[in-house]
């Protein structure tokens, strides 16, 4: 299923769907792709930041490193890279937060590992809002957490970079805007030394790439965004459905 054009609806409409897309990442993770010791959640606290969904090894954050994963869907970075459009490395190392001075922690006390973000209309409707993503986007990054961030918005005025430049420059201080034919963004990060992203554009009408969601700064597994997409939007109300799927005149 192609991406829709969400400029088209107003956001509630978009709440809506997004609460699905979450339930459907949940299910697919928590479905044989994550491997064994990892599991995912849906909308959990943590610390100061509010992922949509959040991947945790059942290990203590304060004990030991998280063992490195095997089985599931775990793909090597040196064996097979992810497919995607644009790699980005910085070039300055993070600067990394001792784990235990760091609260990002589930409420069971078990390790977060990443966090997936689905970009909402309420991120980016005014600078303090991009600006307070993009600082736990950070924050987090710094802390060891990789993330995976979809943006099906195009640029605004509060994000003319789009969310993953505004990361992106949060990051390195280096700007790289979208390009105005594709403005949807997906962006996988990893957190190691550096960071890399990992980054496809599209057009809405474009189907919905598959993206890699990092476990450990090389290891990642690939997460299927279209099948999850079609499911979420065969739930919606039909009225709403053919507002997105109407042609142009």
């Amino acid at each position: 299923m192609p991406m829709h054009d969400w400029t088209r609806v107003e956001a509630g409409t978009y709440h809506d769907f997004h609460l699905a897309w979450i339930a459907e990442i949940r299910k697919t993770l928590n479905s044989g792709v994550l491997p064994p010791g990892y599991y995912a959640m849906a909308e959990q606290h943590a610390g100061d930041a509010i992922p949509d969904v959040i991947g945790l090894h059942e290990s203590d954050p304060d004990r030991e490193e998280v063992p490195d994963p095997f089985g599931g869907g775990v793909a090597t970075l040196t064996k097979t890279k992810p497919k995607v459009a644009e790699r980005l490395t910085s070039t300055k190392p993070l600067n990394q937060i001792p784990r235990r001075r760091v609260a990002i922690r589930h409420t069971s006390g078990h390790r977060i590992v990443a966090f997936i973000e689905l970009v909402s209309p309420s991120n980016k409707d005014r600078v303090e809002s991009v600006a307070g993503f993009t600082a736990k986007v950070a924050e987090a990054l710094r802390s060891g957490v990789h993330i995976l961030v979809v943006d099906p918005f195009p640029p605004g005025p509060a994000d003319p970079l789009g969310m993953h430049g505004a990361v992106w420059r949060e990051l390195t201080g280096s700007e790289l805007a979208a390009p105005a034919d594709r403005p949807v963004t997906l962006a996988a990060y990893a957190a190691g030394r550096t960071v890399e992203a990992f980054v496809n554009r599209l057009a809405p009408g474009e189907e919905v790439p598959e993206m890699p969601v990092f476990l450990t700064p090389t290891k990642y597994v690939p997460l299927a965004l279209e099948s999850t997409y079609m499911a979420a939007s065969a739930g919606m109300p039909e009225f709403w459905r053919k507002v997105l799927e109407k042609q142009p005149a």
